[in-house]
């Protein structure tokens, strides 16, 4: 039998076992998207004159037109001058934070009230779906528990839009070393849960479990030395005890370190993906390739805070924050790191997200390599085996975009179409 036959049969097999099912045939709808061409999140070629069809949430079948069997009920969709692909994956970002140059993090957690931190964050969780992610990790709440929780429920339950959450809730902190901070007679709230030792460490982390971590965020070092510079805060036993409990229920740990020696017990510890990374060393990153621990540098977040602070960019000379986070990028770039797309939106504008992707472009990543890491390339890292690629059996969170993303990582930003598990929530211009 021919490999065509063969395509041909599967997709069909795929399409009538959804529609056979008695409660699925009222509901399922089968749609066919025909683009101008599709990035599948994998293959560095783009394949032209390709079908995608949808049979309830996930994709039925992809491949060329004369390969795929439309089925005569589909509804089909012309994508006319667009490129689909995946949706993408954000891989670090607060939703319960709005950018600093509105407010300042230490007034955002100690004076917003939670309503409104939970309104913002409903906006910028419909901006987001909007701008073409459709996962997206939140890596603490700052301040406001666990609403991120309460969020991914009612974006599952369909009572707000947004793109399928991975949420950890409070960050978990060493006892003296996390915000804000005031009068040291003053026990002021704090924007993540503070645990120290043995008995303390396992309890909280499986407290933020029992309340709905998907994963567990340490802050491996911190602003807290004797100069007010990044110290390592957790000690190695520390860290490998947050790991041993949070991989003892099947969850994972990110780990805040900038510096080299938190960035080193992290890894050591086994953490899966370690935040922002400046001050790391050849040496850390090839321990970090060599134990396929990911990096997720926030480029986007030190350029905002940066120009928050007066930097010109193109105008004024590059600030040793900057210089560093170049360094550091293609550092970790040589060793063969893998590099998560994760630009710690919030701190800068929802719905901006691709911002992070063009600064990893112009810091040494390949449009084509900046794509994978925001498709198939995340979703390796997060384990999420269901989606990033366009290929039959995953879930059917596609894009659609004007231009091609592998050679000008700005077409990222002309979203014209986004489809979340099967159902189209953006079509057009908008």
């Amino acid at each position: 039998m021919s490999h065509n036959r063969i395509l041909s049969l599967s997709a069909l097999l795929v399409v009538s076992s959804v529609l056979a099912h008695p409660l699925a045939a009222q509901t399922a709808q089968v749609i066919v998207l025909r683009p101008d061409r599709v990035f599948d999140g994998v293959t560095p070629r783009l394949h032209s004159g390709w079908l995608v069809v949808v049979a309830g949430e996930r994709i039925a079948a992809a491949g060329p037109e004369d390969r795929v069997p439309r089925p005569p009920e589909a509804r089909v969709i012309d994508l006319p001058g667009l490129t689909l692909l995946p949706g993408l994956i954000e891989g670090h970002s607060h939703l319960l934070l709005h950018p600093y140059n509105e407010t300042s993090w230490n007034d955002q957690v100690l004076r917003e009230p939670l309503a409104t931190r939970v309104a913002r964050a409903v906006r910028a969780a419909e901006k987001t779906l909007l701008a073409g992610i459709t996962t997206e990790r939140d890596l603490g709440t700052e301040g406001a528990g666990y609403a991120d929780v309460g969020l991914k429920q009612a974006i599952e339950q369909g009572i707000i839009p947004g793109p399928r959450l991975l949420v950890v809730g409070p960050a978990i902190v060493a006892t003296g070393s996390y915000g804000p901070k005031g009068a040291p007679e003053l026990r002021l709230p704090k924007g993540a849960e503070v645990a120290d030792g043995h008995d303390d460490l396992v309890r909280v982390v499986r407290d933020q479990i029992g309340r709905g971590a998907d994963q567990v965020k340490v802050y491996a070092d911190y602003r807290w030395g004797p100069t007010g510079g990044a110290q390592p805060t957790f000690t190695q036993d520390e860290l490998n005890l947050i790991v041993e409990v949070a991989r003892s229920s099947g969850r994972e740990v990110a780990a805040h370190a900038y510096t080299a020696e938190a960035m080193r017990r992290a890894t050591l510890a086994g953490v899966r993906t370690i935040e922002h990374g400046d001050s790391g060393t050849p040496e850390v990153f090839e321990l970090m390739a060599e134990r396929g621990v990911g990096l997720c540098p926030t480029l986007a977040a030190a350029e905002a805070v940066t120009s928050y602070a007066g930097w010109r960019k193109g105008v004024d000379p590059e600030p040793e924050r900057i210089t560093n986070k170049k360094r550091a990028f293609r550092a970790a770039l040589d060793a063969g790191v893998p590099i998560c797309f994760g630009g710690d939106v919030g701190v800068f504008p929802h719905g901006d997200n691709v911002w992070e992707l063009e600064l990893m472009v112009e810091y040494g990543f390949t449009p084509l390599q900046a794509a994978i890491a925001a498709t198939s390339g995340n979703a390796a890292i997060f384990g999420l085996d269901d989606r990033g690629a366009v290929r039959e059996g995953l879930l059917a969170d596609l894009i659609a975009v004007e231009g091609d993303p592998t050679h000008d990582i700005t077409a990222l930003r002309r979203v014209r179409f986004v489809m979340k598990g099967g159902a189209v929530v953006k079509q057009g211009i908008q």
